[in-house]
């Protein structure tokens, strides 16, 4: 009778609905765990629920179905289908996003080559929903009345307190063994040259080269008038201490001293001020937060390095490190709302 229950491929039906109910669950959370990454990127204040804390919970959950997914895998590359190097490629994506969240986590190091971990991991995180969505294209799976039912609800609730209990375990482990990322804040990141300027690290978004700018020839456009150093400095100074936490994985903390974007900009009946930097990098603000962005010109009591943005470079408390733009050259007004604008510049 068994031999009259396999189909073609020589699956039961229960290894049919096994199989069938691990790629609706990887579908699900593959887009879920990017979701969150994308969110614990955004985010830089602390709030009751972490994106950051979330994002590692889906991601172990993903890591609980291997056991399943790979028998699965292994089937299908019996049959030589096109379609198992689809399989193999999102298996190696997958493994390779969760062993760099790993590592990064745990502080052992933040490079492999001329690569950050936060690259490597965000870059395979990407490359998964890919596979993930060609996978599905060759092998598409119709969500049924019975993934709703009481039995796969408590399948999931189990897979994500499992996942969650697995995720307190290593944090208790991390900070049991004084590893490096017991100390790492909310977001995931390092901290790196806290009140120390030579030693917290200079980074730029994607293709931005850091300019030379000459200080006697820069100059500021905002409010119709360009300002150079020297009407800045005539201009009401404050000390701000702020943390820039960086996307690529690290946070630092440091004194600087600015003017308040308020006492630049006059918004008028403007919704938004675009503040544009050098090398053609911007991002737009709500005008209700000028009064909390600076301008800073020097960094720890000296003026700004070419690499954390001198002339001038925005300070943004609060915001994750790339709405920090650096060798601002021009804060222009704007009647178009502060979200119209992608979540992260495309360069």
């Amino acid at each position: 009778m068994e031999d009259l229950k396999r189909n073609r491929s020589g699956s039961t039906p229960k290894r049919r609905s096994s199989g069938r109910r691990t790629n609706l669950a990887l579908a699900v959370l593959l887009p879920l765990v990017v979701l969150t990454g994308a969110l614990s990127f955004a985010v830089g204040v602390d709030t009751q629920i972490d994106p950051a804390a979330v994002h590692a919970v889906l991601a172990l959950a993903v890591a609980l179905l291997t056991p399943w997914k790979s028998a699965i895998v292994r089937r299908g590359l019996r049959r030589r289908r096109p379609s198992r190097y689809i399989s193999a490629a999102l298996g190696t994506l997958v493994a390779v996003a969760l062993s760099s969240g790993i590592v990064q986590a745990a502080g052992w190091t933040d490079r492999v080559g001329p690569l950050t971990l936060m690259q490597i991991h965000v870059g395979a995180g990407i490359g998964a929903v890919v596979m993930v969505w060609l996978h599905y294209r060759s092998h598409p799976v119709r969500f049924r009345g019975m993934d709703f039912d009481r039995r796969s609800f408590l399948r999931s609730a189990g897979l994500a307190g499992l996942a969650a209990l697995v995720w307190r375990a290593w944090e208790s482990t991390v900070r049991a063994a004084g590893w490096p990322g017991a100390e790492r804040r909310f977001t995931g990141s390092h901290e790196r040259g806290s009140h120390d300027p030579r030693r917290m690290p200079v980074t730029s978004w994607f293709n931005d080269r850091t300019p030379r700018i000459p200080g006697s020839v820069w100059r500021l456009r905002a409010g119709g008038e360009a300002l150079g150093l020297s009407d800045l400095d005539l201009l009401p100074l404050e000390r701000v201490t702020a943390i820039l936490d960086c996307t690529g994985g690290w946070y630092s903390e440091q004194e600087w001293e600015g003017i308040r974007l308020d006492r630049l900009v006059e918004p008028g009946e403007a919704r938004s001020v675009v503040v544009r930097s050098e090398t053609g990098y911007q991002r737009r603000f709500p005008v209700a937060d000028l009064s909390r962005l600076w301008l800073a010109i020097r960094l720890g009591g000296a003026p700004l390095s070419p690499g954390h943005g001198f002339p001038a470079r925005l300070v943004a408390p609060g915001r994750r490190g790339f709405w920090w733009v650096k060798w601002v050259v021009e804060m222009e007004t704007s009647h178009r709302p502060s979200w119209l604008q992608l979540p992260f510049p495309p360069t």
